[in-house]
């Protein structure tokens, strides 16, 4: 069920599931998603005993749209007034896929004392190139001239495997959905947030909880290669490669993500506050 809350002057919508004899888990949708993204680790973990709390961002899904740009800084904040809003206190399980994974990264750097562990799945941590930053901005400009609908169809069988598009067309049409009812200011606000975003690379050393690495192998926009950067970085961290996935193992191959992620948080330190 979608719940609403007012935070930072806006309204999210978010779906609050399970019980918290568990992990409390937060997981942040990428780019441009929503929610429903998360389905099956929603299902999977409220089914182990931990509570699951996936917003739309804003922008994003039923969330208020607030177009012009939007930072990592602003969704994190956002996160956290959510987190306030339902009275969570102890530390969570912070998870995140694409730039919901940066977005997880602000969040470690802005509030590190509300983290139990950190999920971090087919993302990067460093600053946007002069060149990146032109081609972001230009999408937005794209976006915000055309709709999603020509994007969606470039770029579906690098989000997903063509494998999968053949093989599994629940899903390929599961994401095509999610992307072509993305509000175009909303992702072209979020694009010019990250074409500015930081770099998260210095600060990976200084990450004091576990973490979760997951990339699918195939995956072209955040390779193998960036999964292990994080991994070798991140103090206490591992690493699963999803086969047979590209940038949405946890859509593509549901079953070896969860499995990684209940692994994970099976073995967690005690929870602390």
């Amino acid at each position: 069920m979608l719940h609403t809350a007012a935070v930072n002057g806006i309204t999210l919508t978010y779906e609050d599931t399970g019980e918290a004899d568990g992990a409390t888990v937060l997981l942040v949708h990428g780019h441009p998603f929503d929610h429903t993204m998360w389905a099956p680790q929603t299902t999977a973990l409220a089914a182990a005993g931990h509570r699951v709390i996936v917003p739309d961002l804003r922008g994003y899904g039923a969330s208020q749209v607030v177009p012009g740009t939007t930072r990592l800084e602003v969704f994190a904040a956002d996160l956290a007034a959510l987190l306030d809003h339902l009275g969570v206190t102890e530390r969570i399980v912070l998870g995140g896929l694409s730039m919901g994974g940066q977005i997880v990264m602000e969040c470690a750097r802005r509030f590190p004392h509300r983290l139990r562990a950190l999920v971090l799945a087919d993302t990067f941590a460093h600053a946007e190139t002069p060149e990146g930053r032109r081609a972001r901005n230009a999408m937005a400009d794209r976006l915000l001239r055309e709709g999603m609908g020509g994007y969606t169809e470039e770029v579906l069988d690098k989000m997903i495997a063509p494998r999968t598009i053949a093989a599994r067309p629940a899903v390929a049409e599961h994401v095509r959905r999610m992307m072509r009812g993305t509000p175009p200011e909303g992702a072209a606000a979020a694009l010019r947030g990250r074409a500015e975003r930081p770099d998260y690379t210095t600060t990976l050393a200084r990450l004091a909880v576990p973490a979760l690495v997951a990339v699918g192998r195939d995956d072209t926009y955040t390779p193998v290669a960036d999964a292990e950067f994080l991994r070798d970085r991140i103090p206490d961290a591992r690493l699963t490669v999803i086969e047979d996935a590209a940038h949405l193992p946890n859509l593509e191959q549901p079953d070896a993500f969860d499995a990684a992620l209940t692994g994970f948080l099976s073995v967690l330190p005690e929870r602390v506050g």
